[in-house]
């Protein structure tokens, strides 16, 4: 359960001086980069925008002239050319305007998705503990909102930005050449409203919308909380405070908004009044240059009424200065989480082979504590000693091989957890690993897997380190089932096909049979059709577990890492799972969509009736004060007649079955 993950680390965006500090700048930056934007496309909305925007400019100069013509009541023939250029860019306008927003939100869009793709690649790829401190639903915001917000920054900053810097510099040189003054004046007034008031839009802006961001992280991870936990929640009465929290956010979120609103008000005050003073400034310029003789009246009209239409790029200015400083506060948080889950997989084009570890997959602690071997325990069977593979069936069955020298393992920033472990497993292997709960067990494995760093010895896969390795090269040949792994709201057949996506319907029928699970498949109205509620909420705790045991053996890896395997289920169901899984590894038995592939397996457990089936027991647990040890290592038998804590533990939880 995530309800009652770590809050979220996320710092505000830079607190620099400047409008938009440098952490931002460079986090925009990043992020921009990373949506590989279409330039060519971008251009052609640049230009349809531009010309969108001109064709309005020049529908009211024209008009103007139209007008201000026939009030001379010239012949018509002489009006007909304006009258059809009116027309004529009144047409355009809105069709340019239409194919730019086509253009544009193309590219967007492509973007958005480029960005949201790369985001799930790095966090797939890279180190496990990226997202442990974050609660769902910051993470949601993160790959959800927060990519969308950089995307927008394309279409309502940059592009507003570039269109309404085109036209003003063609307005003025409109207007310069009917009239230097009014040119020179028209240059000033879109200057203080297309440079000055976003400024002061931004930097207004700028504190209201952090804490937007913060209060949507809030708002989003206590909504995933009050679904995830609600009837936990409700048992222990804390829905209500969580409601209340929830709601107090919400108002946060309402006043920081308000406050948002008041900059962009300002803004367009500014705009408008930039503009009645280029249109006075026209006016008290123009009037006696036409008394003079020096412009003709219908060209008054002219510098007078384009004005009108000039200021219309930078009224769209004040929103997109917001939009600029809401892409880069989402910016710093997206890039953020990239370079914790590792920077180098944010350029990689790899994408991660199939595996069972869903996005979620970060407890590190066991969740039920049922003793197993007492911690302190000095009976020990040989510490130093490091068994290997059986040669007569690894060299038989060849494949990968996993192996573990002198490990320490402990989540990055934390303490070790458990040190000196020697481990080895392959094709036709079973591996037991067992010991208190919060000893250090999933954490072992999370690190077999790469998922986190090794604190001290190695990992390696054939021979080459784990950690850093292409996680591509990783999942091909190592598979995890962590406790909390995911399970999506579709199909079981489709669940299943997450680890490899040509599992037949006969195929998905006899994986969950191995997993224990066929009379619960003939139970279900549409089989393999049933469709699964979000995270498995239509099913029980014993039978999501076996659903992602299921998985775990339709994958195509040789080496099985799994978490409690047995967890959930009742002492004889568990015993027989663990039995079955164990002589898979021991090259027994094998599932029937591998027959010809023998599997490795090492698993960690609390169950100790069935590891007879194991070729080796690793017994975990602390002497001291200090990390864990391992304490013992052996066959069941050998541990069972050596160990007199093992003994114990075997024979109270005989007594319990």
């Amino acid at each position: 359960m995530t309800t009652t993950a770590a809050t979220s680390t996320t710092r505000a965006p830079g607190d620099g001086r400047g409008v938009l500090p440098a952490a931002e700048r460079r986090a925009l930056r990043r992020a921009v980069g990373l949506l590989d934007l279409d330039r060519v496309r971008l251009f052609w909305a640049v230009l349809a925008g531009s010309a969108s925007l001109a064709s309005g400019i020049a529908l009211t100069a024209t008009a103007a002239w139209l007008i201000a013509r026939a009030s001379q009541m010239p012949p018509v023939l002489e009006l007909s050319v304006a009258a059809v250029a009116v027309r004529t860019f009144g047409i355009s306008r809105a069709l340019l305007r239409y194919l730019e927003r086509l253009a544009s939100h193309l590219v967007a869009l492509r973007g958005m998705a480029t960005l949201r793709e790369r985001v799930y690649t790095t966090l797939a790829a890279g180190r496990a503990d990226a997202v442990a401190g974050l609660r769902r639903g910051d993470l949601l915001a993160r790959t959800g909102t927060d990519v969308d917000a950089v995307g927008d920054v394309v279409v309502r900053a940059l592009l507003p930005a570039v269109v309404a810097a085109v036209v003003a510099a063609g307005s003025v040189v409109l207007v310069a050449w009917l009239n230097v003054g009014a040119g020179i004046v028209l240059a000033v007034c879109l200057l203080v409203a297309g440079v000055v008031g976003p400024w002061l839009n931004m930097r207004s802006a700028r504190l209201a919308e952090r804490a937007q961001i913060a209060a949507r992280a809030e708002i989003s991870a206590t909504a995933m909380t009050m679904v995830d936990g609600a009837a936990e929640l409700t048992v222990s009465g804390r829905l209500r405070d969580v409601l209340a929290s929830l709601r107090a956010t919400e108002r946060d979120l309402a006043h920081a908004k308000d406050a948002a609103a008041r900059p962009a008000a300002l803004a367009a005050g500014l705009d408008t009044l930039a503009m009645g003073v280029a249109v006075l400034g026209s006016l008290v310029l123009g009037i006696p240059a036409t008394v003079a003789g020096s412009m003709e009246a219908v060209e008054l009209a002219v510098i007078v009424l384009t004005p009108l239409a000039a200021f219309e790029g930078t009224a769209l200015l004040g929103p997109a200065a917001v939009q600029l400083v809401r892409s880069s506060g989402s910016a710093v948080r997206v890039m953020e989480l990239l370079d914790r889950a590792g920077g180098d997989a944010v350029t990689s084009d790899a994408t991660p082979g199939p595996t069972a570890v869903a996005a979620g997959s970060t407890s590190a602690v066991p969740a039920a504590p049922t003793p197993t071997v007492a911690a302190g325990s000095t009976s020990a069977v040989a510490a130093g000693a490091t068994p290997t593979p059986r040669p007569s069936r690894t060299s038989s069955t060849g494949g990968p091989h996993l192996t573990a020298r002198g490990l320490a393992v402990g989540w990055p920033g934390g303490p070790v957890v458990a040190e000196g472990i020697d481990l080895d497993v392959a094709p036709g292997r079973a591996v037991a690993v067992v010991g208190p709960s919060g000893i250090g067990k999933t954490t072992l494995l999370l690190t077999l897997a790469g998922l986190l760093p090794p604190r001290a010895g190695t990992v390696e896969l054939d021979g080459a380190p784990v950690w850093g390795a292409d996680r591509r090269r990783v999942s091909s040949d190592v598979v995890l089932t962590a406790e909390d792994a995911h399970v999506f709201g579709t199909t079981v057949l489709e669940n299943l096909r997450v680890a490899r996506g040509d599992v037949t319907d006969a195929e998905a029928t006899e994986l969950l049979r191995s997993a224990g699970l066929g009379d619960w498949l003939a139970g279900l109205p549409d089989g393999l059709g049933t469709m699964l509620g979000a995270d498995a909420a239509t099913v029980s705790g014993g039978e999501r577990r076996r659903l992602l045991l299921a998985r775990a053996l339709a994958s195509p890896a040789r080496l099985l890492l799994l978490d409690e395997p047995g967890e959930h289920l009742d002492p004889a169901t568990a015993d027989r799972l663990l039995t079955d899984l164990l002589r898979v590894g021991a090259g027994d038995a094998a599932p029937a969509a591998h027959p010809d592939a023998p599997r490795g397996v090492a698993l960690v457990t609390h169950r100790l009736s069935p590891l007879a089936a194991a070729e080796e027991v690793i017994v975990l647990g602390a002497a001291g004060d200090g990390p864990a040890t391992v304490l013992a290592r052996g066959t069941h038998k050998r541990l069972r007649a050596e160990v007199a804590a093992y003994r114990w533990a075997l024979e109270q939880e005989e007594q319990r079955a």
